[in-house]
């Protein structure tokens, strides 16, 4: 199949998705107006931080909400298109997976990509807004910067799809999901500010072993010309690296995966 195809089977389903999510209009009132305010209590809680204090870890307030912006923008495009993934045990549960794998349509993009939450998409809007915002608060931005930073947060995106993919093989290899993709959530919320405010041992691993630093707080260094080109190297060897070792391990949980008629 071509790309166009793929893009036109993901818009139907995401079209579907929609109606779902569309029944219930004050859910889905409520549901946008929690997260606005889960964004609106950490922005204040900011300002609080940066009314109070010159700076932090380094950091401006306006640095500060760089970061934060960052980490919304990238943790609700996630959110945003990987929605299925936190169905996906109900397919494996009720053996609907095993009509996922009849169908000619790949699997992991089925899996991946069955249907995007538009519910999702004012707070993009509202994490870009406040990223530009910020941003130009900043000062030094170079055309290099802008550009890395652009090239860091695909980068963060494919680190949080080999994440989900990881997700998804744990699934289909003991039908559990939801804890895993919950501990995962709790560790990019790490993100929400830079990693440079935490302390020794844990900032080194929550930057190369459990990779949020690289996914959040790397691209934001980057825009403000914090970054070291051997930062960006080791930002994409360890994205690619962990999306190649995903996919080794979705495949070798297909191989192993027990039917729900077995």
């Amino acid at each position: 199949m071509s790309i166009s195809k793929y893009l036109k089977v993901w818009s139907i389903m995401t079209f579907y998705t929609a109606q779902i999510a569309l029944q219930s209009r004050f859910g889905a009132v409520m549901f946008i107006i929690g997260k606005l305010l889960r964004f609106s209590f950490f922005l204040f809680f900011l300002l609080i931080l940066g009314f109070k204090t010159k700076a932090i870890a380094g950091y401006s307030l306006w640095q500060m909400i760089f970061f934060f912006a960052t980490f919304n923008l990238i943790d609700t495009l996630a959110q945003f298109f990987l929605r299925e993934v936190y169905r996906f045990r109900t397919y494996v549960v009720n053996g609907f997976l095993d009509f996922i794998l009849t169908k000619p349509f790949p699997p992991l993009l089925r899996s991946l990509f069955g249907g995007s939450d538009i519910l999702d998409v004012p707070l993009i809007f509202i994490s870009i807004a406040f990223v530009i915002i910020a941003a130009s608060h900043i000062g030094q931005i170079t055309l290099f910067g802008i550009l890395i930073y652009n090239l860091l947060i695909f980068n963060a995106f494919f680190i949080a799809l080999a994440f989900h993919i990881f997700v998804l093989s744990v699934g289909v290899l003991t039908t559990e999901i939801d804890n895993t993709l919950f501990l995962y959530r709790d560790l990019t919320q790490m993100g929400r500010i830079p990693v440079d405010v935490y302390q020794e041992p844990l900032r080194g691993l929550i930057t190369f072993f459990i990779p949020v630093g690289i996914m959040i707080t790397f691209p934001a260094k980057a825009l403000m010309g914090a970054l070291s080109l051997e930062g960006i190297f080791i930002s994409f060897l360890i994205g690619g690296l962990l999306f190649y070792f995903s996919l080794k391990l979705w495949h070798f949980a297909l191989k192993h995966y027990a039917s729900v008629s077995s």
